[in-house]
């Protein structure tokens, strides 16, 4: 993955001409073999569950990456934004075992943008059916993929030893994302349809 090779080759040398080298160089052949190096020069195999869990926030990123390409409001934008850094530090912590990168401030960003977001909506009665807007449809899979990838942290905490704050992220994340979907809908004038039980019986 190219974000395990830049973390490795960026241990050789901080220079910015040496970087822009380092970015340069896409097909390396070293996983030819079905393996992988990590961040901190050791190999494991594609299939490992910490290689499945970098794979799932570099897909989760992307799926963001396609909500910033509709429109928005760029207050929504920024958030956004950020949290695609976030994730980039997330899977380099991932890609070094023992690394913590997400912190208490990573925390208390998304807590914040939370409350003020959801404080501007109008109160939830009932469960909302994702759609809408087609930028809010979108957020919703990012939703659902960010829900996908923390429970697969989940699992690689079990086994192995993994940053808290990153499981308290992804779980945080994904509320967030759910404040923007109502969010995008709510500036896009479209109305939220809500879950009727047993309305197909």
């Amino acid at each position: 993955m190219v974000i395990m090779a830049h973390l490795r080759k960026h241990k050789l040398s901080k220079s910015t001409a040496s970087m822009a080298n380092r970015l340069s160089i896409i097909t390396t052949r070293t996983g030819d073999d079905g393996s992988t190096g990590l961040g901190d020069g050791t190999r494991t195999q594609k299939n490992s569950l910490r290689i499945e869990v970098i794979g799932e926030i570099d897909e989760l990123n992307s799926s963001i990456g396609v909500v910033l390409a509709e429109p928005l409001a760029d207050q929504v934008r920024d958030v956004l934004v950020r949290i695609q850094h976030d994730l980039f530090d997330l899977g380099g912590e991932l890609s070094i075992p023992g690394r913590e990168a997400l912190t208490d401030t990573h925390l208390t960003r998304l807590d914040e943008s939370v409350a003020t977001l959801n404080a501007s909506l109008a109160p939830l009665k009932e469960f909302i059916l994702p759609g809408g807007y087609r930028a809010a449809a979108l957020c919703h899979m990012a939703r659902t993929t960010c829900r996908r990838t923390e429970r697969k942290l989940t699992a690689l905490a079990a086994v192995e030893k993994v940053n808290s704050t990153s499981q308290k992220y992804l779980n945080r994340l994904s509320d967030l994302l759910f404040v923007l979907c109502r969010i995008i809908n709510r500036d896009a004038g479209v109305a939220e349809s809500y879950w009727h039980p047993g309305r197909n019986t």
